[in-house]
């Protein structure tokens, strides 16, 4: 059993900042990417950043610059660090994780419960 279990969300004011995290656990073997999605109200699902384990990042071209993802492997922890957050970033942040629960060469998609962020004055 794998669980990811995320926290940080909240309501912030046009122009803040939050840090989000997310923690996996239970049965893992090793896991490759993890990352973040968000899915606004009436909107589809979108992908925010991404971190692979050897480092390589991948951003959303509307966060580039403002939000930094980061990661200790050995905690099986991400964060994502937003700052100048502006009213279009409010939504439910989902954290994502490729995880192995065995030796195979299978990597399963994880997701966690989803943390609200609210930018609003």
């Amino acid at each position: 059993q794998v669980q990811l279990v995320e926290s940080g969300g909240g309501l912030v004011q046009p122009g803040g900042s939050l840090r989000l995290s997310c923690t996996a656990s239970g049965s893992i073997f090793s896991i490759n990417t993890m990352g973040w999605y968000r899915q606004a109200p009436g909107k589809e699902s979108e992908l925010v950043a991404t971190k692979l384990t050897d480092g390589n990042t991948n951003y959303a071209d509307s966060v580039k610059g403002r939000f930094t993802i980061s990661r200790d492997n050995a905690k099986n922890t991400v964060w994502l660090q937003m700052n100048s957050l502006k009213s279009e970033d409010t939504a439910v942040y989902y954290c994502r994780a490729a995880i192995r629960v065995d030796s195979s060469n299978y990597f399963q998609r994880y997701w966690g419960q989803g943390t609200q962020v609210t930018v609003s004055s």
